[in-house]
């Protein structure tokens, strides 16, 4: 039940208001608001005036009743209804002016009790936090009793209750709707701790956007960074960080719609004063107005990174860069300014991150493409067998170390007038292997592609190795050894794929293992051998060979008649 001591209303009002369901907050409900837009004050108190949402009790009661009286007339009126498009009218006896509204609350299909103290407060905190009025609730507390009250023995010790049950007014929402006022009124004390209302998240923003767009469309946004990517940040689950509100009034908390799904780590609000009133998903879907804000919101927070410092930048990417890549394959119309965002680590850059028009600019006169690996672990990048024909060149290569990579490549094939380059996938064309070379290594190469034929699509000599025994490269076409690990874990089937094995012609065991192979063919050794070469490729990519024990076996024995 909530009452009030206001004005009231005659009969002939409770029919215009309440006598046709929903009619209130249409026609009328629109002209008000032209009116109020003519004038250039477009105020939050047109929200209750005409009813808008008052239907909306019946998605929790079976029956509203409404007792009101008109101040200074003599007849008080009760109006019923379920909701269902009916509803009666009748005399009633009220002694004071105002209204009472009763809720019958339905006993079945309710998440929650209502006449809870906690869903109330709940209720309003989320619908009405930043309302320009306070909302009140008269709740029962535990006070003491004044020390002249309690009842003691004698040696002083309280006998009975120390307390007593008492109604106190308690303001339930913070009214604090800071994203209305000029930036230069409010404090970074008042910004980091709506941040934490909002976000639950007690660390401090790492930076924020407060504007105020006027024009053919009006609105007020407010957005924070977060300085820590949340423990859900990956889970397809999890809600974005946008809440949308008209004219302060909560409309809903997870508006996708406003903030493309790779910076949904973004933490704010959207106070959008012309929204449909009956908005819904599907209509923020196709609202020319939400599509206009959002790429407003997403052209500021681009501007945000972009002008953020080195260092204040390389820690936002530390959290959230895997999120800003994955906008490459995503958000085909902003590719190319989130292109400028990715930053990788590099061969060449101690740890640090390079950003691709670094990059570009610090190429080699003679290098044509940008090159790239993709894999799970920095280090075994660095230092894999497949960059060191570039690295011979001084060639930089960047280190993708996140699954998104291999989208990323797959979604953007240049940069800067450079296409991107496998160091693992299809030839390097960096040097020719020596014909007479090729020559005398033909038929040790034919030998390995009949031992190995299962596992492997071709034995050639290397141009990419220097120093390493053997590596494994795929066709240009083919996919990378990392992408292949990436969707048998994602559960996909996959085809067996079969790449090339690479030797280096000069390493000493190739070398050896070709020598005994000329001077015995049937050397009992010979396949164990073969078979060594291959899981040492294997190996040096950072893979699993599929015998561990039988591996190290056959190195022990190599070792031991080497020794």
């Amino acid at each position: 039940m909530v009452s009030d001591n206001g004005i009231g209303m005659t009969r002939d009002e409770v029919v215009e208001n309440l006598g046709t369901i929903a009619k209130s907050g249409t026609a009328a409900f629109m002209a008000a608001m032209e009116e109020s837009k003519k004038s250039d004050s477009i105020s939050p108190e047109l929200i209750g005036q005409f009813g808008v949402g008052f239907y909306s009790s019946f998605i929790v009661a079976d029956k509203v009743v409404v007792e009101t009286r008109k101040a200074g007339e003599g007849e008080a009126v009760r109006w019923e209804s379920d909701g269902l498009g009916s509803y009666t009218l009748e005399t009633c006896a009220k002694k004071d002016h105002g209204t009472t509204i009763t809720l019958y609350l339905k006993e079945e299909g309710l998440e929650e009790n209502f006449t809870e103290e906690w869903a109330i407060k709940r209720v309003v905190k989320q619908h009405s936090d930043f309302v320009a009025y306070p909302v009140i609730m008269n709740v029962e507390k535990d006070e003491p009793l004044p020390d002249e009250e309690v009842i003691k023995d004698a040696e002083g010790k309280p006998i009975g209750e120390t307390t007593k049950k008492v109604f106190k007014d308690e303001t339930l929402n913070s009214m604090k709707a800071i994203w209305t006022k000029p930036k230069g009124e409010v404090t970074d004390e008042e910004y980091d701790e709506f941040y934490r209302h909002i976000s639950h998240d007690w660390n401090a923003p790492l930076d924020k956007i407060h504007m105020k767009f006027e024009g053919t469309t009006e609105y007020d946004a407010l957005l924070f960074v977060p300085s820590k990517a949340p423990m859900d940040m990956y889970y397809s689950e999890k809600k974005t960080g946008i809440h949308l509100y008209s004219k302060r009034v909560f409309i809903m908390d997870d508006c996708t719609e406003l903030m493309p799904e790779y910076l949904g780590f973004i933490k704010g609000v959207v106070d959008a004063s012309d929204l449909n009133l009956n908005v819904s998903r599907e209509i923020l879907q196709q609202d020319r107005l939400v599509r206009n804000i959002r790429k407003n919101l997403v052209k500021k927070v681009f501007e945000l990174l972009t002008k953020m410092e080195k260092e204040t930048y390389d820690t936002f990417f530390n959290e959230f860069g895997a999120a800003i890549k994955s906008g490459i394959p995503m958000d085909h119309e902003n590719r190319e300014k989130i292109s400028t965002l990715i930053r990788y680590k590099t061969t060449q850059s101690d740890g640090a991150y390079v950003s691709l028009e670094e990059y570009v600019a610090r190429m080699k006169e003679d290098q044509e493409f940008i090159y790239y690996i993709t894999g799970e672990n920095l280090i075994s990048l660095a230092g894999s067998p497949h960059l060191e024909a570039l690295k011979v060149k001084d060639y930089e290569v960047l280190l993708m170390s996140d699954p998104v990579d291999e989208w990323v490549v797959q979604s953007l094939p240049e940069f800067g007038g450079k296409k991107l380059k496998s160091a693992e996938i299809g030839d390097l064309n960096l040097a020719d292997v020596d014909d007479e070379k090729k020559e005398a290594f033909k038929n040790f190469v034919e030998y390995l592609k009949t031992q190995l034929d299962e596992e492997i699509k071709e034995v050639k000599l290397s141009s990419r190795l220097k120093d390493s025994v053997s590596c494994l490269s795929g066709d240009a076409s083919g996919m990378s050894a990392y992408m292949e690990k990436i969707m048998k874990a994602s559960g996909q089937e996959m085809p067996k794929q079969k790449r090339v094995l690479e030797l280096n012609g000069d390493h000493p065991l190739v070398v050896a293992v070709k020598g005994l192979f000329e001077k015995d063919p049937g050397t009992p050794v010979l396949p164990d051998h073969a078979q060594l070469l291959f899981d040492l490729a294997i190996i040096s990519e950072g893979g699993r060979v599929e015998d561990p024990a039988l591996f190290s076996k056959r190195v022990g024995d190599l070792m031991a008649k080497t020794m």
